[in-house]
């Protein structure tokens, strides 16, 4: 718990140096670009076809009546706007976490190692298209679950639980092998994943809830159409901020983590993990 914590105050510490501020820019441009694009050519048929399945659920009937009487009849409009945009989030966030993840965690890592872990030796167990193909895999089953749990969202409560649980999911796994990509062996990493598999699944839901945070900036159906060139670049660079918080927390944690692995095994004196000396 400690480590986690400490972690944690370092990461949040981190996010308010220049240097993080500017690498969160990099996708911000991008996804600012991608929402702009989706959004002009998919909102209005994707909003039509959300709420005609919400006039379409039975349960619903009743409360979508009730509106009506009340000159209320506009509220599932609001509510299919509110949905759209839930699971426009949930594909915002798979695609800037694959960004952060190819283009940003791996600087954030490397800064994080030279200022606080520089004698730590690199034994390099992952490289770049191993990294690449776990987070294309990663992201290719996080997208299956978030398409076929999306009949889940119509229940109020699920749609709050479901979406942060599998972005939590995905951050744990392509994270934690970023972050110990460069200085751990194969066999160190999974060391590392199988002692800390819990704490680490913890920091990716917390992760996951983070990231789903932004979207009450752009939940509203009216601000978000009056003012979608102001909040989508917000909100996508929110995100960034989000991904950049949790890489280094990633990284604080698991080059910790590693280090204290080989200590532990230089004691023990077990040549896997043992740790360069100065």
């Amino acid at each position: 718990m400690n480590l986690l914590i400490a972690s944690f105050v370092r990461a949040l510490g981190n996010c308010l140096h220049r240097k993080v501020i500017a690498w969160s820019l990099f996708p911000l441009v991008l996804m600012t670009l991608l929402a702009g694009l989706l959004s002009w050519l998919f909102w209005q048929p994707a909003l039509h076809w959300t709420v005609q399945t919400l006039e379409g659920v039975g349960w619903l009937g009743a409360v979508w009546h009730w509106m009506q009487e009340r000159g209320l009849s506009w509220g599932v409009e609001v509510l299919g706007a509110v949905l759209l945009v839930l699971a426009a989030t949930g594909l915002l966030v798979v695609l800037v976490l694959m960004l952060v993840s190819l283009f940003m965690t791996p600087k954030l890592v490397e800064w994080v190692a030279e200022r606080r872990f520089p004698l730590l030796e690199r034994k390099q167990g992952g490289h770049w298209w191993q990294a690449l193909a776990w987070a294309l895999g990663s992201t290719l089953i996080a997208l299956v679950v978030l398409v076929l749990s999306i009949p889940l969202w119509f229940i109020p409560p699920l749609v709050l639980v479901v979406p942060p649980l599998v972005w939590g999911w995905l951050t744990y796994r392509v994270m934690s092998f970023d972050a110990l990509a460069e200085h751990a062996s194969q066999a160190e990493r999974q060391a590392v994943l199988t002692r800390f598999r819990m704490p680490l699944l913890g920091m990716g839901v917390v992760c996951g809830v983070m990231g789903a945070a932004p979207s009450v900036v752009w939940a509203s159906g009216v601000v978000f159409v009056a003012l979608f060139w102001l909040l989508v670049p917000l909100a996508i660079w929110i995100y960034a901020l989000v991904f950049a918080l949790s890489s280094l927390w990633f990284a604080h944690f698991c080059l910790a983590a590693l280090e204290q692995l080989r200590r532990e095994a230089v004691t023990q004196g077990t040549a896997p993990y043992a740790v360069r000396v100065p």
